[in-house]
């Protein structure tokens, strides 16, 4: 199966409003609220394809209570390791528009013995798994060498990995030698530490990064698609033109789906044409929603891969 690891779930709660505008008021026209983190997102749209997936989670106070009840029924298992402090709740809003803003909190302090905890419940998990996800920031408290520490772990056991992080977790992680990693743009940046601006500097982004470590790079670029490095190359993914709602959760749904095409058929160059399809059909829908199979499906069609010259 394919195992996600979510060190630093939250709730997250999602407003949508009439219009966002600075220094003038807006209206709220729905509110809900859900289980988020990005392994947890990677394992909803792994699940909705039809495949097998673990979540790996923490959980702790009554937000941790709340999200273990909006995942009471989400149909996959969850393994939950227990923390003391409280979970973080984050918010996000939106507008008719697709404009866009995103709160996080920081998270849950966790002691030594929490995260020691949490390494002995991945290494289990891992006996099962094909590939292991780990994804999204870390809380308090976490070294930022841990996610290298569980991508050596997992290439010990010879399962493959996919990091999706950022700063120095992602930097620390990239040295690990995952099998992919899936930064955005601005993940990117901080790594590299210059601007990404132009078609070239993504195509030699991408390129550097795969220096650094990793077997193969995806660098998410929102509406403009995605650069992958790959062992035989650069490619390029170029999405259709679209009206984005709301972009947030896209990446989450890029890097799952291409763990989801790589297992079912170990093709870098498709799997990124899924990966990318999957993120934009997903931008298209309101309230951080994720794109089915089907909508997958038919944006798949649309996007084009082509070699970068």
């Amino acid at each position: 199966m394919i195992v996600t690891l979510t060190i630093n779930p939250a709730i997250d709660r999602i407003l949508s409003v009439d219009r966002l505008a600075f220094e003038d008021r807006a209206y709220i026209t729905s509110s809900r609220e859900s289980a988020g983190g990005r392994g947890i997102n990677a394992s909803h749209v792994i699940h909705s394809f039809g495949a097998d997936t673990l979540a790996v989670l923490t959980s702790g106070g009554d937000s941790g209570k709340r999200l273990e009840t909006h995942l009471s029924d989400c149909g996959y298992p969850i393994a939950v390791v227990p923390v003391e402090n409280e979970i973080r709740t984050n918010l996000t809003i939106t507008d008719q528009h697709g404009l866009t803003v995103n709160l996080n909190e920081k998270g849950p302090t966790l002691a030594k013995t929490e995260v020691a905890r949490i390494e002995r419940v991945v290494k289990d998990a891992l006996a099962h798994a094909s590939w292991l996800m780990v994804s999204g920031s870390l809380p308090p408290g976490v070294p930022s060498s841990f996610y290298a520490r569980i991508v050596t772990m997992a290439r010990q056991k010879k399962v493959k990995t996919l990091l999706h992080a950022s700063g120095e977790a992602l930097r620390e992680g990239i040295e690990a030698k995952p099998t992919v990693v899936t930064p955005n743009q601005q993940e990117a940046e901080r790594v590299l530490g210059r601007m990404l601006l132009t078609r070239t500097h993504y195509l030699e982004a991408a390129a550097r990064l795969r220096t650094m470590g990793p077997e193969s790079v995806v660098l998410s670029l929102g509406s403009r698609g995605a650069v992958g490095a790959f062992a035989d190359g650069i490619l390029e993914a170029l999405p259709p033109r679209i009206d984005a709602v709301c972009p947030i959760g896209a990446g989450d749904a890029l890097a799952a789906t291409y763990v989801w095409a790589m297992r079912r058929k170990p093709n870098p160059a498709d799997a990124m044409r899924w990966a990318v399809a999957a993120g934009t059909a997903s931008a298209r829908l309101p309230g951080m929603s994720f794109a089915s199979l089907e909508q997958t499906r038919e944006m798949y069609k649309q996007v084009e891969i082509r070699r970068a010259e």
